[in-house]
């Protein structure tokens, strides 16, 4: 239940020529506490509930917990959720044993655009795309739970 993530900013859009799925993204916080994170989101025709713990030092690796509840339950604790939402579109992008996860974001984060890929170790090493930008690991304010608060747009 340990997550293991790097994230980057991205240098253009070439990413969504080389996607092989992408889906609607929409959530909610309960707890944006750094300690745990409480998210509620619908993902496509997924609702899901996610605690998260905090990040170790690097920001690379911290505890999850997920499980997924119904459409319903999860538009019924959106509503009960801390100001700000996130509304954002998720492509996959495959590449050597790795996928890439973009997101591009809407509503107050409009412009922006985060790439992360899940490894098994802080260390591991993975391919490069030429879209990849400067690495953004541990950077708090580019949090989903983070953004919520303080937008991209009021940067």
């Amino acid at each position: 239940m340990i997550e293991i993530e790097r994230k980057f900013l991205i240098t253009s859009e070439e990413f969504k020529n080389e996607a092989k799925k992408s889906i609607r993204i929409v959530q909610g916080f309960l707890n944006t506490d750094p300690e745990r994170t409480v998210r509620i989101r619908i993902k496509g025709e997924q609702g899901f509930i996610t605690v998260k713990g905090k990040g170790n030092a690097t920001g690379a690796s911290r505890f999850e917990w997920e499980k997924e509840i119904s459409i319903p339950e999860a538009e019924q604790l959106l509503s009960l959720c801390e100001k700000g939402s996130i509304e954002k579109v998720r492509y996959e992008i495959p590449l050597g044993n790795h996928t890439f996860e973009v997101d591009e974001f809407f509503g107050e984060n409009t412009g922006l655009f985060v790439a992360e890929i899940e490894l098994n170790d802080e260390n591991e090493s993975f391919l490069k795309p030429n879209w990849l930008g400067k690495e953004i690991t541990g950077e708090s304010k580019y949090y989903n739970s983070q953004l919520s608060k303080k937008p991209y747009l009021s940067w």
